[in-house]
């Protein structure tokens, strides 16, 4: 049975897709079937970051309506063995229900070891259909004002949905910079603001954007590939440090 994790961010540009494909792949490293569900209706991208955009023909909201089953709307990410993708509609009004969201997950959680759902940015009602299944979830953030803000919006929502083993990943994150803002004192004051366990630290890599928005997730192993098998083998329960790759 699925372990089910939304992905989930207050504000659209954190990178939370880049880290959920990273993260995916990661988790197939271990052996690991993982299907990703892009519930980012209008907006999807997964597609593109695995590379597989050519292939998509059917969609979520495919199976919902009935034209298709989930074999012809679950496509295999070339090259990478063990993991899949669910498109989101590239439609915004094809959005599914959360209760249909629900049903959807208790008809697959048997086909793979881990479920992933991106949920749009914010806290919109994509995002109640994103976390309606959700077992667990992990904020994206970036180390500045509106994206912490946007981390306490996201939380505050999760908790009241019953969902409190939250984790949280900040993103592109680069020292020099942090610094030079000087708006935090240190990353333990983001830390604590966002009142989330930090599970990952992600380098500002321009190589990991690079290598994703051309389809090729694969290959997501420059300095900040080790920062997901670090966030990877913690959600895996391994007790291992927290990884910087520079």
């Amino acid at each position: 049975m699925s372990q089910i994790i939304v992905m989930a961010s207050g504000k659209g540009g954190t990178g939370k897709s880049t880290v959920s494909a990273g993260i995916a792949v990661s988790l197939t490293k271990q052996g690991k079937n993982v299907l990703l569900i892009d519930c980012d209706c209008g907006m999807r991208g997964l597609d593109l970051m695995l590379g597989i955009e050519k292939n998509v023909v059917f969609d979520v909201s495919d199976v919902v309506c009935g034209n298709c089953d989930y074999s012809k709307a679950i496509y295999s990410a070339e090259d990478i063995p063990g993991l899949y993708l669910l498109p989101a509609p590239i439609d915004a009004a094809d959005e599914v229900s959360p209760a249909v969201m629900k049903q959807i997950t208790d008809e697959l959680k048997d086909n793979y070891d881990y479920i992933l759902i991106d949920a749009p940015a914010g806290v919109g009602s994509s995002f109640d259909t994103a976390i309606e299944p959700a077992q667990k979830a992990l904020i994206v953030v970036n180390a500045e004002p509106t994206s912490v803000r946007g981390c306490l919006n996201v939380r505050k929502k999760l908790t009241e949905k019953g969902i409190t083993d939250i984790r949280l990943i900040i993103n592109r994150f680069n020292e020099k910079n942090f610094r030079t803002m000087g708006i935090y004192r240190d990353l333990d004051e983001v830390i604590d603001i966002c009142k989330t366990q930090l599970i990952g630290l992600v380098p500002d890599d321009i190589r990991i954007a690079a290598l994703m928005q051309s389809g090729c997730g694969k290959n997501c192993w420059s300095s900040a590939g080790v920062v997901f098998d670090s966030i990877v083998s913690r959600l895996m329960g391994v007790n291992v440090p927290l990884s910087f790759g520079m």
